[in-house]
């Protein structure tokens, strides 16, 4: 009944029709106004509260909780905007100085053989919606950081043969691969790693890119699949500057 009326409503050409649509639109939009002191203080009584809230709950919840997964208890860990996701048998150990966003999913591989195992450096960044599928091992080393949307497909979960994948069958051991991060590795938003694949210490991997081959030490790469722009000028690693 009422899905019909508001059909007629949109439809119909009748001069009442067109004027209780044109009242209902603009009650649908009608905005309260903005009295800037009293809504501006309550925005950041609102941030203040939220901010509070989460605080509380990364302390007492979410990082403990993440940690108990862990193999081992990194120092200064932090979890923001929850708890990441994990998916199958997986173990972790994770560095100190570390953030991981709770928008994170980290999956192993279900095998007869081995444990995948997940090896995250000391002050490493996992940002929001980052994918960290592991086959048989990833390994990201020291400072690196992975932007929004990253993903590392140590394993694609599916066999190639149709057949297989029609009687869901899982993927084969010939499809997994290592992942292998070095130091002082960036990787920019949207980027995809393979497995088989290292990207040497100090890279850069721009926006959008996939990576297949593996990649050498200290350049800028891009592209779908990812290659070498150039080289980057060197750099003191940060541990060697301070002695």
């Amino acid at each position: 009944m009422l899905n019909r009326l508001k059909i007629w409503l949109k439809s119909s050409d009748s001069f009442l029709a067109r004027k209780v649509f044109t009242f209902l639109k603009e009650i649908r939009t009608f905005e309260f106004p903005v009295i800037r002191p009293v809504h501006g203080l309550l925005y950041h009584c609102h941030k203040s509260f939220t901010a509070l809230v989460h605080g509380t709950l990364r302390f007492l919840y979410w990082t403990p909780l993440f940690k108990s997964q862990l193999n081992n208890n990194p120092k200064q860990l932090f979890v923001y905007s929850g708890i990441p996701l994990l998916i199958g048998p997986l173990k972790i150990n994770m560095g100190d100085q570390c953030r991981i966003s709770g928008h994170t999913t980290l999956s192993g591989r279900h095998s007869r053989n081995f444990q995948p195992e997940l090896t995250i450096g000391n002050n490493v960044d996992v940002s929001w919606q980052n994918e960290i599928f592991v086959g048989r091992k990833v390994i990201i080393g020291n400072n690196v950081r992975m932007a929004v949307k990253v993903r590392l497909i140590g394993y694609p979960g599916h066999p190639v043969d149709a057949n297989d994948r029609a009687k869901g069958l899982p993927d084969t051991e010939d499809q997994i691969g290592d992942i292998i991060l070095e130091e002082d590795v960036w990787l920019a938003a949207g980027v995809t790693v393979m497995g088989d694949v290292t990207i040497g210490a100090g890279t850069i991997v721009a926006t959008g890119s996939v990576v297949t081959k593996s990649l050498p030490a200290g350049v800028l790469a891009g592209g779908v699949p990812a290659k070498v722009i150039k080289t980057l000028p060197s750099t003191v690693p940060l541990e060697k500057q301070h002695g």
